[in-house]
């Protein structure tokens, strides 16, 4: 049983297999700043509510004292969830006691792109690391294997490459590491 169980992270979820998600006028994007560690609180308030959210979690293993592995489900960007709606319901999101601040998204095409790679990502099962802060590197896609169509930018590392998708919005990512995959450099 993990300490931190994995807990509904996408509603509705389908919102991002959705075509016109990003595009339509009485529907947008918001980045909600949540107060300190209530982001998984912020996803249940807002389902009871029936708002449209993405609060993107990943599997984190630690050892114990006396060596046991520890398994918990964390949010990936933490104090920061996404929330998709009207402006009647961005009022019903602010007034969670969760939420600290809701922030506006200029760009909902592109945050929308950003997430669903995200989503993807996240589905594949690989070990995926927090970046918080984005290093400048070679923008790519990646055009063989279980991550082919993926976009982002190449950082060293000392154990090998790893692929960072990142959402620009928040100046943060996530990454992967890279195997034997081609990569094209995006101009």
């Amino acid at each position: 049983m993990p300490i931190l169980a994995r807990e509904p992270e996408l509603y509705p979820d389908d919102l991002l297999d959705r075509p016109e998600v990003g595009t339509e006028a009485s529907h947008r994007w918001w980045v909600v700043h949540t107060k300190p560690r209530q982001e998984k609180a912020l996803a249940r308030y807002l389902t009871e509510l029936h708002i449209g959210h993405y609060v993107p979690q990943m599997e984190q293993k630690t050892r114990s004292p006396k060596g046991r592995t520890r398994v918990s489900f964390v949010p990936m960007f933490t104090s920061y969830g996404f929330v998709y709606c009207t402006a009647d319901e961005r009022m019903k999101a602010l007034d969670t006691y969760a939420t600290a601040n809701l922030l506006e998204v200029k760009d909902n095409e592109q945050l929308t792109f950003d997430l669903r790679q995200i989503r993807r990502l996240s589905l594949t099962g690989q070990i995926l690391t927090p970046e918080n802060r984005l290093e400048p590197g070679m923008p790519v896609r990646i055009t063989s294997g279980p991550f082919t169509g993926f976009e982002g930018r190449i950082l060293k590392r000392r154990t090998g490459d790893h692929l960072l998708v990142m959402v620009n919005y928040l100046q943060r990512g996530i990454s992967v590491e890279l195997g034997d995959y081609h990569l094209e450099r995006l101009t």
